[in-house]
């Protein structure tokens, strides 16, 4: 088989199983950085192991060595008991190794059905691929329709894709990068579902997640990452989150602390918002109503694809197609209007996706602060590079964002590392409304509890402040009011303190009453 050499190892009738992956002594070094320095891991057949550390700890490069996308420059892989080098993903897949990843890769020009038969070998044709998308989909709960266009997916869905074209390979070793992370709490259980009978029937399965609930759930050992290096390696099931994060960090991440506070006066207003789909795969926005206060946090929950992208882009003013008098902002018409002008009455927000989005991945971190920032752009259109320098380096400093200096890439940077700038550029700009989808996707629980923190720092200071996210958890720990979207529409809106997940959950599914008791009433 491609990448395989030759290997003499030991074995006896009495002799412990042989470790399905080993890694031994593995190193990769950057001009700046070294990612991962000499980390040795074994995983047995069958086994469900979880790799912890924080953001920039080496986790996603060390996967992305093992499934070939990154050479080591020292180490050796010992697969099914024989030395591998593997040059590329195509090599992994053969000797049966499958990663999903939590940047995704995907064409957005193409189809489903389209970017999963590219993953797969030549003997596939287009139509069985369909067809098997579709079982799968049932089989696993991730529903998704193959002959949608990737661009008109949502976040959560792209995920679903990249599982999926994931499992169609039949691997032996299942790598997953936070594979949860857009997920609702249904889907993580239909997911562990599958991945339980996956090891069940021998696949092993490396999982990286930031969940610690997650991980002592599904995972029966863990090794700890810090700054590359491997620190420690327990059995998660007998540990609390507390002592997980202690592993990883090496504290408990900080207690969040939410002031009572009245709310002021509404700051933006959404009225009867309706908006047809732009795509052929889009949801139609129907009658929305919103009303934001200052100095509060309002939450949106739903099913990933309901509608919350479509319904951000309208209220951003990257979709300008509503009526004017459809959004209001401080008593102004803006719901036809582009979004450099709302970001000039105090409006920013933070998309789901980080890469294309909320940076340019091949720009520096000092650049990426103009495309919401103009602060150092002086008359004429002359960029003053040392104060936009500073600018950045500021950001970096206050949100703890790990890399090299204002200089380095965007793409550089672990996924968490960019989550944190990016919400760190919009915080910092002093937004009066600041729109957050996702905003601790991918983020290690210390460095989340430091977004969320900044974000009811934000709140005290008089904010009004709108989140998307699949995270209930994070909702209820945020936000003063609630409403869920499903299939297009807003429910009525809920005090934090009458809701629960039972309540939300049920929500999710469209079925609210007109008229609900607990619905707090939204006056203006």
């Amino acid at each position: 088989m491609p990448g395989y050499l030759p290997s003499p190892l030991m074995s006896s009738a009495h002799a412990l199983p042989e470790p399905l992956l080993k890694l031994e002594g593995l190193t990769k070094r950057y001009p700046s950085v070294i990612a991962n320095d000499a980390v040795s891991l074994r995983v047995m057949p069958g086994e469900i192991h979880a790799v912890l550390g924080e953001n920039g700890a080496g986790k996603s490069t060390l996967m992305k060595m093992i499934y070939g996308a990154t050479q080591p420059d020292a180490g050796r892989m010992v697969f099914q008991g024989q030395v591998v080098r593997i040059p590329n993903p195509q090599v992994a897949r053969q000797l049966g190794i499958a990663m999903v990843f939590q940047h995704f890769s995907l064409f957005d020009s193409l189809s489903v059905a389209q970017n999963v038969w590219l993953g797969l070998d030549a003997h596939w044709t287009l139509p069985a691929v369909h067809a098997r998308i579709v079982e799968k989909a049932a089989q696993y709960g991730l529903d998704i329709e193959p002959e949608r266009p990737v661009h008109t997916l949502s976040v959560g869905e792209m995920q679903r894709v990249e599982i999926i074209r994931a499992l169609l390979t039949e691997p032996r070793l299942l790598i997953l990068d936070e594979p949860t992370s857009v997920l609702t709490p249904q889907a993580v259980d239909k997911l562990f579902v599958v991945l339980r009978q996956l090891a069940a029937e021998g696949c092993s399965i490396l999982y990286i997640s930031h969940k610690l609930h997650e991980i002592r759930a599904l995972c029966t050992r863990c090794t700890v990452l810090r700054a590359g290096r491997v620190t420690g390696e327990c059995d998660p099931r007998l540990e609390s989150n507390a002592s997980l994060s202690q592993r990883m960090i090496g504290a408990e991440p900080p207690t969040l602390t939410r002031q009572r506070q009245t709310p002021g006066a509404v700051v933006m207003q959404v009225v009867d918002l309706q908006l047809p789909r732009s795509e052929p795969f889009g949801v139609d926005i129907h009658g929305v109503n919103i009303s934001l206060r200052a100095g509060e946090v309002l939450g949106i929950a739903g099913v990933s694809g309901n509608g919350q992208r479509e319904l951000l882009a309208a209220l951003s003013g990257e979709d300008c197609r509503a009526q004017a008098n459809t959004t209001w902002l401080d008593g102004q018409a803006v719901g036809d209007w582009p979004p450099a002008t709302r970001r000039a009455l105090g409006l920013h927000f933070v998309p789901d996706e980080r890469l294309g989005r909320g940076a340019v991945p091949g720009m520096d971190l000092a650049h990426n602060l103009l495309l919401t920032r103009q602060e150092a752009v002086g008359r004429w259109g002359w960029i003053h590079l040392r104060a936009l320098r500073t600018q950045a380096q500021a950001v970096i400093d206050r949100y703890r964002v790990k890399a090299s200096g204002p200089q380095a890439l965007a793409q550089s940077l672990s996924g968490g590392n960019l989550q944190k700038f990016i919400v760190g550029r919009e915080i910092d700009a002093q937004p009066r409304v600041l729109l957050l989808s996702q905003p601790t996707w991918g983020v290690d629980v210390g460095a989340a509890a430091h977004i969320r923190a900044a974000i009811l720092t934000l709140r005290e200071a008089g904010c009004a402040v709108l989140v998307v996210s699949d995270e209930l958890d994070e909702l209820f720990e945020l936000c003063d009011g609630l409403q869920v979207m499903a299939q297009g529409r807003l429910s009525p809106r809920v005090a934090r303190d009458q809701a629960d997940v039972a309540l939300i959950g049920s929500w999710m599914s469209g079925l609210w009453p007109q008229d609900s008791p607990k619905a707090a009433a939204v006056t203006t």
